[in-house]
């Protein structure tokens, strides 16, 4: 049995651990400015370096991963995973050509890869259904957090001690969570909350579990909406900073702090407030989950639209803020909706499986077909046409899509998700 102030405990490591991989992965996008200058790299390799490398890796090796997060103890995988990115983020710095970069971008991609799974598969195992969406965002919140730290930091460090020592500053700190984990981080039983029927002796093989995933109609749904909106999300992160730097005259200054501000605040209200709706709304009609987050998203975008159309800087930057909090609504729900259709034992496997499409799709595709476009439209409108406010709204209408996706899956919902009585008490786990 886990108390609650355990599970609690439990909850805030595995949102620290979360926070060294934002942190990780964000100051890249600000040191890559003196790397370019050092190393005399072309934007070409640094696309690569920053999006499309990082992003097959690191969905491709979350597959096995997350199955090995159904295996064995979760807490070895996510201490494990910790050493190997953190480690390969404090040798970053020791990089001396494109080459070493990428090596050492895969590694980092490969420790990530094995948190996430392992990480959202023990969360199950602590909250029951009714608050897991929540417990999830909480959880989540380590991204805008890790956001903010990563842009604040980043320029200061490189400041202070070059781009080198930055990656070994923040490599090194993520290492001293790895003997605390392993040793007070207590490992939950699977399925305590889950249905009887569904807590079986050991996870199913491999080719038998993709039948599983995929014979869920809501979940085929499911990943289908968070790829499209996973495309929207990446690539305006992806894009954001030369869009106000070109488009508004924004200097990099002022760029990194307003999006610091916006990743660090607005995502975080969205992600709680989206969670905390989609429990509430979810409690008496498991459609509401789902639905929660088809209405922010319907709201989504004719607010990103105008942000990149209006001629106001100030006005899209407040516009900018209120997207932003939209877009991070389906960050709790839709791994809240995916576990409770799955037993407990496939669970890492799941967070797997849906972190490796919407990598590839949103990651992956996103910023680089986005950027194509922008080189269309700037070839037909001019240098000094927004045209890549226009491609950015190309990518934007994929959350209209996501929206609709999002509908669908939750009318299937009351019919797919696991429904019997709790192994143990749902009483014993609220807060």
């Amino acid at each position: 049995m886990i108390s609650t102030l355990e599970r609690r405990y439990i909850l805030f490591l595995l949102f620290a651990v979360s926070v060294f991989n934002y942190i990780d992965r964000t100051i890249l996008s600000i040191l890559q400015i003196p790397i370019k200058a050092e190393l005399h790299l072309s934007d070409a390799q640094l696309g690569a370096l920053t999006g499309l490398a990082f992003a097959i890796f690191y969905a491709v090796l979350g597959v096995p991963l997350g199955r090995l997060a159904d295996h064995m103890k979760r807490k070895y995988l996510i201490a494990g995973a910790l050493t190997v990115w953190s480690g390969m983020t404090a040798m970053t710095g020791l990089a001396n050509s494109f080459a070493s970069l990428v090596g050492f971008r895969i590694g980092v991609a490969a420790g990530e890869a094995g948190s996430i799974p392992a990480s959202h598969s023990m969360i199950s195992d602590l909250y029951p259904q009714n608050a897991r969406a929540t417990a999830i965002s909480i959880f989540g919140l380590s991204l805008p957090v890790g956001m903010l730290i990563g842009y604040l930091s980043a320029g200061w460090l490189a400041t202070e001690f070059g781009w080198r020592k930055s990656f070994a500053v923040a490599g090194i700190a993520g290492l001293i969570l790895v003997p605390i984990i392993l040793l007070t981080m207590k490992e939950p039983r699977r399925g305590r909350f889950d249905p009887v029927s569904a807590v079986g002796e050991k996870p199913p093989p491999f080719k038998e579990a993709l039948g599983i995933l995929w014979s869920k109609k809501a979940f085929r749904y499911l990943v289908m909406a968070g790829s499209f909106h996973a495309y929207a999300w990446y690539t305006v992160n992806a894009w954001n900073a030369p869009f106000y730097n070109r488009v508004h005259g924004m200097s990099l200054g002022d760029v990194s702090n307003y999006l610091a501000l916006i990743n660090g605040v607005c995502s975080a209200l969205g992600m709680f407030g989206g969670a905390w709706l989609a429990d509430h709304f979810g409690k008496k009609d498991p459609r509401g989950r789902a639905r929660v987050v088809a209405v922010a998203l319907f709201i989504l975008v004719p607010i990103a639209l105008a942000q990149y159309l209006v001629d106001s800087a100030l006005m899209s930057q407040i516009l900018g803020g209120l997207s932003q909090m939209m877009m991070l609504v389906y960050y709790g729900p839709i791994v809240a909706l995916c576990h409770s259709l799955m037993p407990p034992k496939m669970r890492g496997l799941t967070s797997a499986v849906l972190a490796l499409i919407l990598s590839l799709i949103g990651a992956g595709l996103g910023p680089w077909v986005t950027g194509i476009l922008s080189d269309i439209f700037t070839a037909h409108l001019g240098a000094h046409s927004n045209a890549l406010g226009f491609a950015l709204c190309t990518a934007v209408l994929g959350s209209l899509v996501s929206a609709v996706l999002f509908w669908r899956a939750s009318n299937l919902m009351p019919l797919e998700m696991l429904r019997d009585e709790p192994a143990e008490p749902v009483e014993l786990q609220q807060e």
